[in-house]
């Protein structure tokens, strides 16, 4: 694309020299020729200062909200009122705007974005729609394979973002569901995006370090409603009443006046069933999933989907036919014994706040005939440090044991997160917990523990594949940990 045009189409003063622009990036390492360069200040660092490294590189434009540094700038350069707004948009011409040509959902909230994204997409699909996704556990294409984003696109940039909806319309999707967290929407990762439905899950504490506090917190996942001309909003969730800004429904688990609410909702060994309530008429449903927090997913997932003109009957079959998430109250069979009903019930789940680990624990309870024992850590760095007491309260008062270990700790002491969580547990007044560092031997113990009939629950890391130490990052898959420990019990 031309660059005149390129300023043309987002409303940018008129470049000096008129240059074909073949990308976009705001990382001076990933420039490709031709590519245009976006410096972006930061809170350390200011992106102008890799100018010369990006035109070295080849990069024929650099955007900017103003040429800070001393001598002119090496390339034409197009000031811009905001760098990662101008990020986002940059991305999204050079693609040709892929998500207006597509049926676009969002889900965001603090826990429950990913399985509800997952579910969104599945009912899609068993309506007919041809789908994509693009979540914290990967993306798909049409074809439901679950990919990755290299390591270094770890959490998605815009220009990734439209590059994947571009892929997705290349590869003949009609719709796409999109996990949009706090980060993406403050940073304009999502941006430029062209939202049709909204999802909000709800709302906790998280990320503080980041947004600073609950209010700023709030109002970036704010404007993901503000942007889409539909909303589905959780009438259980205290922060929907400042969410009703245009057309949208509500739905409901715990019975309390909604649009889509589920009654009669009975948790089976193999799923959850239940009566739905709603515009689409008043049906039975079916979810093979562990958790009645599920049920509250389910039914943002169908009230979405029925709005894209999926049928009651298309809902019901997808949700009996819907495999779960990776990480997400994943069943890990044990093989020891004749019958997996005779070994201990493995369970990996991404609980890692409070909240959501009291929820995982009280369902787990509930079809647990044995004792639960559950492994879990907190993570280091600044993100929210205030959880980490909380998170050992919630493990001794619920679980009969927990075991206290490493979750990415990075630039923090191990023993700091863990002597605070321990803290949190002595509040309960029991004595039914351990600490075991290494994540590991934490696993191998749990699996050691338990009996037929008793539930362990990894919580935490989920379908992560990394381990993230002070001084190292190692491969890691929770599921094939579980196992091995498992299979060492037949030793």
């Amino acid at each position: 694309m031309r660059l005149a045009a390129l300023c043309a189409a987002l409303d940018l003063p008129a470049p000096v020299a008129d240059l074909e622009i073949s990308g976009v990036t705001h990382n001076a390492a990933w420039v490709t020729p031709g590519a245009a360069f976006v410096a972006i200040r930061g809170a350390k660092v200011d992106g102008h200062s890799f100018a010369p490294q990006a035109a070295q590189q080849g990069a024929a434009a650099i955007f900017g909200e103003g040429w800070p540094l001393p001598g002119p700038c090496p390339l034409p350069y197009v000031t811009v009122p905001d760098a990662r707004a101008a990020l986002a948009d940059l991305a999204a011409a050079l693609e040709s705007w892929p998500s207006r040509e597509l049926k676009v959902v969002g889900v965001t909230g603090t826990d429950g974005k990913t399985t509800t994204s997952w579910l969104t997409v599945h009912l899609l699909r068993s309506a007919g729609l041809q789908s994509g996704l693009l979540s914290t556990v990967g993306y798909q294409l049409g074809d439901g394979q679950t990919r990755h984003f290299p390591a270094h696109f770890t959490t998605p940039e815009s220009p990734q973002v439209q590059a994947t909806l571009r892929e997705l319309v290349s590869s003949g999707a009609q719709a796409v569901v999109l996990e949009a967290s706090s980060h993406a929407l403050a940073l304009e990762r999502v941006r430029a995006v062209a939202w049709d439905v909204a999802i909000w899950t709800h709302l906790t504490s998280e990320h503080l370090d980041f947004h600073g506090d609950m209010e700023s917190y709030f109002a970036e996942k704010r404007k993901l409603i503000e942007r889409a001309p539909f909303a589905v909003l959780n009438a259980d969730d205290p922060w929907t009443e400042r969410l009703k800004l245009g057309p949208h429904v509500t739905y409901s688990e715990s019975g309390r006046a909604a649009d889509w609410q589920a009654q009669q909702i009975e948790e089976q060994p193999g799923g959850l069933a239940f009566e739905v309530m709603s515009p689409a008429g008043t049906f039975a449903a079916f979810l093979p999933m562990i958790g009645r927090f599920n049920v509250g997913n389910a039914l943002a997932a169908m009230a979405a989907a029925h709005q894209l003109g999926a049928s009651a009957e298309q809902l019901t079959a997808g949700l009996a036919s819907f495999a779960g998430v990776p990480g997400r109250m994943e069943l890990v069979a044990s093989p020891v014994g004749p019958s997996p009903a005779l070994g201990p019930r493995i369970i990996v789940d991404f609980a890692h706040t409070p909240p959501s680990l009291e929820k995982a624990l009280g369902t787990l309870r509930a079809t647990t005939r044995g004792q639960l024992i559950v492994v879990i850590g907190a993570a280091g760095g600044p993100r929210d440090p205030g959880k980490r007491g909380p998170l050992g309260e919630v493990a001794t008062r619920l679980a009969d044991e927990a075991i206290f270990t490493e979750e990415d700790c990075r630039d923090t002491p191990l023993v700091e997160i863990l002597t605070a969580m321990a803290l949190g547990a002595k509040g309960t007044g029991r004595a039914n917990y351990c600490i075991i560092p290494d994540r590991q031997h934490a696993i191998r113990h749990a699996v050691r523990l338990a009996g037929p009939g008793d539930t362990v629950l990894l919580a935490g890391k989920g379908p992560e594949d990394t381990l993230e130490r002070a001084d190292e990052t190692i491969a890691w898959n929770e599921v094939e940990e579980a196992r091995t420990a498992l299979s060492l019990l037949e030793e």
